[in-house]
């Protein structure tokens, strides 16, 4: 279970990114986060994850991961923590050099071949895999940069499949897919994390309209439920 209370969080010139944000995401749960840029979705996401905390101030608020709250830990031990329990899906896919199943194998190292072939067909990328002369055994470059950005997208969504978190942290993960793949994706994907607490972030109505609750942010605040 994922809950945030009452969060703020402020740059370095104290101006508020985040005001007074609360929201609670229980197991079997999906809830959708929209807002235009600037609306402080990605904020959200770095005070969950650690991530870049030296550019953010939390001044006041929870959050809480399975009852723990996450602020009492440092940004690393956060990161840990997170790394153990969520799935985190960036818009940018982080993909190393080495073939295609190393990077699967990113998220879970004993994966069995069974695995990457369930992960990568629920997650769209088992055609363009299969389609190459060494499929999984494929070669990339650092970066994925031999992929395009849809691909890179569908790869790291399988990494999360196969990791199997309690918890999956998808941060505009579908924007670079056309509208027919994101729709068969995201209903695999129900397959896979109908027990688990799930947070999609998204500007693309489509993408989160199946949510159980969608989250609206505008300039910091929850504007609408």
């Amino acid at each position: 279970m994922l809950e945030i209370k009452n969060l703020t969080v402020k740059v370095k010139n104290d101006t508020p990114i985040l005001t007074d944000v609360s929201l609670s995401i229980d197991e079997g749960t999906c809830i959708g986060l929209t807002g235009a840029s600037g609306s402080g979705k990605t904020t959200l996401i770095k005070s969950i994850m650690g991530m870049n905390s030296g550019d953010l101030e939390i001044a006041q608020g929870q959050i809480l991961l399975d009852g723990d709250n996450l602020l009492i830990h440092g940004a690393k031990e956060r990161r840990a923590l997170c790394g153990k329990t969520i799935g985190f899906i960036p818009q940018k896919a982080l993909l190393f050099a080495g073939t295609i199943a190393d990077n699967l194998r990113y998220g879970k190292e004993d994966a069995s071949h069974e695995d990457l072939h369930q992960a990568a067909d629920v997650a769209q990328a088992k055609d363009f895999i299969e389609s190459r002369e060494e499929g999984f055994a494929t070669h990339l470059a650092e970066g994925g940069s031999n992929l395009s950005g849809g691909q890179k997208q569908r790869l790291s969504i399988a990494r999360a499949v196969i990791k199997g978190p309690d918890i999956y942290i998808f941060d505009d993960s579908f924007s670079a897919l056309d509208y027919r793949t994101d729709a068969i994706l995201r209903r695999r994907l129900k397959e896979v994390t109908q027990d688990a607490t799930v947070l999609i972030v998204a500007q693309r109505v489509g993408t989160i309209m199946d949510a159980d609750q969608i989250i609206v942010l505008d300039k910091g605040e929850i504007v609408g439920r």
